[in-house]
């Protein structure tokens, strides 16, 4: 009885009590309840397999599935988590109504965006949801369409002037080039001054903003962070409703966004500059570093770039257009799909290079049905999903450690089938998360990779300078694409 009241003290976050508190959390979790799976707590209280699983986050689950079987809990930063891989079993985890993915999402957005009212207010939750359906059909082709205008004059002075080989490093280059083309697509263009002026401004402090975000959503106080609290102030005052007055072209989602907030929030409210930072982070913080690995992998693969290339010829042909000076082409969102693979190479970044976890809180005791046995979870702890243990099982898929750009494509069209123990899976790419927590600008995402690509296939020489392996950068270990640990150099010029 008293490890039980252990428990629930230490199930939230750590309070002042610091040090009492992790030794009490850490001998009061190693007595398990009957029915509990193998928990796995390390020697170090409270981060417990943290160090460990930031080495090599893949490696070190493939290690416990061997020991464990697919389903087991793991002290990681003062969270037990209980991890569920076997992917015949993640619907049990996904229609579950005891497994919450708001009250998650909404801790998270409070510690990251210091957004607060989210976890006391239903109704604006639910208001913001309806927003999304904004980044589909006939608003995602509008989307689609003033994308390929911003990228167009974005990319036009590069066009005009690197007759010559210019080199630059791969990252910096995405950095650049997808933070204006979102920003100037979702949000618009400055009134007053220089749009590129206000973007290449906003990007730096976005960019020092997000190398921190994986510790803003541990429990680490922000006043240990350094300068970010700062940081993250000065990116919410230039989000707030007074600074976005002065943009003109807001998008669909962006305007039905801040009436909805215009009524929840004074329109001094700072808060309003909170969401919208949170939704700018979630436009661009897995675009670019999916787009930088897409480009490093076709540079390494002259090949796989080679047959894009063809792939893209052959639709600009087929529809009639040719590739002249400026931006003369035109593909619309279908013709964009049927570029199979060209999409077939994204699917495979995502499945290489995504690390991202898909958690729920558990908001009551409860047993989740599974073979060999059911388990029971705590009221308070997470639950999750770890795809990248499921993209890399070369049951499913063959070699998985390798890229293969045609991975996705079979008979020339894409590829959707794909087995485990000689059962269909229904879940075999999982990138953008599933059920609730399915990332809603996944298409927009994926067609604004597609759009840089066709345009520097077509238009540009591209060579890789740095012929080196590049390592990933495991902080981001349970969020997203994986960063690389350092950038390469490339080169580019207009075809002649």
């Amino acid at each position: 009885m008293e490890d039980e009241k252990c428990l629930d003290r230490f199930s939230h976050s750590m309070d002042k009590d610091l040090i009492f508190s992790c030794v009490c959390l850490f001998v009061c979790f190693s007595h398990r309840r009957p029915g509990e799976p193998p928990l796995i707590k390390g020697w170090l209280p409270y981060l417990g397999e943290a160090l460990n699983f930031q080495k090599n986050p893949l490696g070190f689950m493939k290690t416990l599935q061997k020991q464990h079987g697919d389903t087991f809990t793991v002290l990681l930063g003062g969270k037990y988590i209980t991890f569920i891989l076997d992917p015949f079993q993640y619907q049990s985890v996904i229609k579950n109504r005891k497994l919450s993915f708001r009250i998650f999402s909404n801790k998270v957005l409070r510690k990251a965006f210091s957004i607060k009212k989210l976890e006391t207010n239903d109704d604006l939750n639910d208001e913001l949801h309806i927003c999304y359906q904004l980044l589909q059909g006939k608003s995602l082709d509008i989307l689609t369409e003033n994308m390929m205008q911003n990228l167009r004059q974005v990319l036009e002075l590069h066009l005009l002037k690197a007759t010559d080989w210019v080199m630059t490093p791969l990252l910096a280059f995405c950095n650049s080039v997808m933070f204006e083309v979102t920003f100037t697509t979702i949000y618009g263009k400055s009134l007053a001054g220089s749009t590129k002026k206000f973007t290449t401004e906003l990007r730096e402090d976005y960019l020092k903003f997000d190398d921190k975000f994986p510790y803003l959503v541990s429990d680490i106080p922000i006043e240990l962070l350094g300068n970010v609290k700062s940081i993250r102030n000065k990116l919410i005052k230039n989000l707030t409703s007074e600074h976005l007055a002065k943009i003109q072209g807001w998008s669909e989602v962006v305007q039905m966004r801040q009436d909805i907030l215009e009524k929840y929030y004074t329109l001094e409210d700072l808060e309003i500059g909170a969401h919208h930072l949170g939704f700018l982070w979630a436009s661009v913080t897995n675009t670019i570093p999916t787009m930088f690995w897409a480009m490093y992998y076709l540079l390494q693969h002259p090949e796989a770039m080679a047959v894009l290339r063809d792939e893209i010829d052959h639709l600009l042909q087929s529809t009639g257009q040719k590739k002249g000076s400026g931006f003369p082409i035109h593909l619309t969102r279908e013709q964009l799909d049927s570029l199979v693979y060209l999409e077939s190479t994204i699917l495979e970044v995502l499945r290489l290079c995504s690390f991202s976890s898909i958690f729920r809180f558990v908001q009551d005791d409860l047993t989740i049905h599974s073979e060999p046995q059911d388990y029971c979870l705590r009221k308070g702890d997470l639950v999750a999903i770890f795809p990248p243990a499921l993209h890399y099982d070369p049951e499913i898929f063959e070699a998985p450690e390798e890229f293969r750009f045609n991975r996705f494509v079979e008979d020339g069209k894409k590829k959707t089938t794909f087995f485990k123990k000689g059962k269909k899976l229904k879940c075999y790419l999982m990138p953008f998360g599933t059920g609730a927590s399915k990332c809603p600008g996944r298409f927009l995402a994926i067609i604004e990779i597609k759009q840089l690509l066709v345009v520097l296939l077509t238009y540009f020489d591209l060579e890789i300078i740095d012929d080196k392996p590049i390592e990933a950068n495991c902080s981001r270990f349970l969020f997203g694409i994986q960063h690389p640990a350092s950038d390469v150099l490339f080169r580019y010029k207009v075809k002649s």
